[in-house]
């Protein structure tokens, strides 16, 4: 009999074992998984963050009134004002720019936009005379303002996937920089 009662004690030792160790790698996975989702939502948080840090006009505060459309814009941490927008209808970052004499487009943004390259002209810029390309936008929007028929320039040397707003379509609406807003207005 001690032989009998022996036997199942050992199987049954070696199960608890086994249930032990299956129990503690599911405890191990487990933590693992944890961590990693831990992890993964860090770097969605501090992603999410950081594009609002450089671009915080990812909606653009507009007003209507019977005579005018505003758009308030707020200053990024550079010091900068960038800003969603479209053209013809796609969805696209400007950065503003006084100094840029056109909207300036990288080439491979023209390219998504199938925007046409025309003459070839000379600009010059900070980092000296590059060739860019002429083209004519149908419809450039930043919140309710929206702009007809703009000139711009399609810089193949820009690799940035900002596109500069510059005088080619500033100077069709009033701005005003006050602390750290920009206000535009386009009177109708």
């Amino acid at each position: 009999m001690g032989m009998i009662t022996s036997k199942p004690t050992t199987e049954k030792r070696a199960m608890q074992e086994d249930n032990h160790d299956t129990t503690q790698a599911i405890g191990k996975t487990m933590m693992i998984i944890a961590w990693i989702i831990a992890l993964g939502l860090l770097v969605a948080f501090f992603t999410y963050w950081e594009s609002n840090a450089y671009n915080p006009n990812q909606t653009p505060n507009s007003l209507q009134s019977s005579t005018e459309n505003i758009v308030v814009l707020q200053r990024n941490r550079y010091h900068h004002y960038v800003t969603q927008g479209a053209i013809n209808t796609t969805e696209v970052t400007f950065l503003l720019d006084t100094g840029a004499t056109d909207v300036v487009i990288p080439e491979h943004i023209a390219n998504d936009l199938g925007l046409p390259k025309g003459n070839r002209q000379q600009a010059l810029t900070a980092n000296g005379v590059i060739t860019v390309y002429d083209t004519r936008l149908a419809q450039l929007t930043i919140g309710d303002i929206t702009l007809s028929k703009v000139n711009a320039s399609i810089n193949p040397a820009m690799k940035t996937d900002e596109i500069l707003l510059g005088m080619s379509a500033l100077k069709n609406i009033e701005f005003t920089q006050r602390g750290d807003q920009l206000t535009l207005k386009q009177y109708r």
